[in-house]
C-alpha cells in the first residue's frame, strides 16, 4: 500500500479509503490510485486485513448432497449473494446430517475464522442438530423446520403442495394422487401437508401417497403403479426428476399425457420445459433465498453476534406448462 500510495502520489490513507470504497474520495484521485494499482500489481492480504479489522470477509456454508437441485441451487444462490455482498465462501459438504456431523462441520468453519455460517438444513435431523448445539457464532439455517435459537429462510413448501393441487382440482379433477419425496425431508413433508390441505378444503379424499426418494428411478416406479391403476387422472409429484420418471412410466404404458392423466412437478428445474409434454411445475426462487440468507446473517455479523430466532418465508411460484388439461 505505501508503494501504491508513492506511485500515486497520496497518502497511505487514500488508498485504504479508495480500497474500501469510501465515498469522500474525488474521482480524479481514485483514477489514480486505481491506475496505480494496476500499474503496481497490487493485491490486497486478506490475512492481514482479517487481523486487523477481526473480520476474514468469508462466510461458511454446510451443505447436504448438492448432487440434488435443490441443495445445489440453494448453495449456488447463497455463493452468489456473498460476493454480492463482498463475501468469499467456504463450504463444507456432509455426507448424512446428524448432530456430531453438523457440530464438526461448524467446529471446522469456526476454526477457519469465518464471521457467520448458513446451513443448508433440508432433513428434519439437520434441523434438531442445530436446535440442540450452542451457538457462539452467527447462524442461518436454509428450510431449517424448528431450528431453535437459529434464524431460518425457507422457501414456503405447504402453499407450494396447495398451488399444484388446486390447479388440478380446478380443471375439474376430482382428487389428486401424490408421489412424496423421502421422510425426513422438510420440504416432502410441507408439499404432502399442502397437497392434504388443498383436497381437505375441496371435500376430496386423498389418496394414500407413493414414496419416492427424488429420483427419476423413484418416480418410474411410482408411474408404473399409478398406471395400473383405475380412475387416477391427476398426479402432483414432488420433484420434477420423479415428474420425469413418471412420464417416461406412463408413456411406456401408453397412458397419455395430459389426455388421461395431468401431472404437476415441484422446482423447476432447467430441463422441465423440454420434458415431453413440457412439465407444469412450483418454481422455487434460489436465489432469494440466498439474498435473503446472506442479508440475515450480515445483520447478525453487524449486531456482533447471534440474534433472537426468526423465520422468513419466500413464496413459490405456479408455472403452467402442458402437462395438464381439464377434464
Amino acid at each position: 500500500m505505501a508503494d501504491v500510495a508513492k506511485e500515486a502520489g497520496v497518502s497511505h490513507q487514500t488508498v485504504s479509503r479508495v480500497l474500501n470504497d469510501h465515498p469522500n474520495v474525488r474521482t480524479e484521485t481514485r483514477t489514480r490510485v486505481l491506475e496505480a494499482i494496476d500499474k503496481l500489481g497490487y493485491r490486497r492480504n486478506l490475512v492481514a486485513r482479517a487481523l486487523v479489522t477481526k473480520h476474514s470477509r468469508t462466510l461458511g456454508v454446510v451443505s447436504f448432497d448438492t448432487t440434488l437441485y435443490g441443495p445445489a441451487s440453494t448453495v449456488y444462490g447463497i455463493e452468489q449473494a456473498a460476493r454480492a455482498a463482498g463475501y468469499f465462501i467456504s463450504i463444507v459438504s456432509l455426507k448424512s446430517i446428524d448432530k456430531t456431523g453438523v457440530r464438526d462441520a461448524l467446529d471446522y468453519l469456526a476454526d477457519q475464522g469465518v464471521d457467520g455460517i448458513v446451513v443448508v438444513a433440508p432433513q428434519r435431523s439437520a434441523a434438531q442438530a442445530l436446535a440442540d448445539l450452542p451457538l457462539d457464532i452467527p447462524v442461518v439455517a436454509v428450510e431449517g423446520g424448528e431450528a431453535g435459537e437459529v434464524p431460518v429462510v425457507c422457501v414456503d413448501q405447504v402453499e407450494g403442495g396447495r398451488l399444484a393441487t388446486q390447479h388440478l382440482l380446478d380443471l375439474g379433477h376430482e382428487t389428486v394422487w401424490h408421489v412424496r419425496g423421502p421422510g425426513d425431508w422438510l420440504e416432502a413433508e410441507g408439499r404432502v401437508a399442502g397437497w392434504r390441505s388443498a383436497l381437505e378444503r375441496a371435500g376430496r379424499e386423498a389418496p394414500e401417497p407413493l414414496a419416492g426418494d427424488w429420483s427419476p428411478r423413484s418416480g418410474y416406479e411410482a408411474g408404473r403403479s399409478l398406471a395400473s391403476m383405475a380412475g387416477v387422472t391427476a398426479v402432483f409429484v414432488a420433484n420434477d426428476q420423479m415428474a420425469l420418471g413418471v412420464l417416461r412410466a406412463f408413456t411406456e404404458k401408453g397412458v397419455r399425457v395430459p389426455g388421461q392423466v395431468s401431472v404437476v412437478g415441484f422446482d423447476d428445474i432447467p430441463e422441465s420445459a423440454f420434458f415431453s409434454p413440457p412439465l407444469t411445475t412450483i418454481r422455487q426462487d434460489f436465489g432469494a433465498v440466498g439474498r435473503h440468507s446472506i442479508g440475515v446473517l450480515l445483520r447478525q455479523i453487524e449486531a456482533g453476534g447471534p440474534q433472537a430466532s426468526g423465520r422468513l418465508v419466500v413464496p413459490p411460484m405456479f408455472v403452467p406448462r402442458v402437462s395438464t388439461a381439464g377434464r
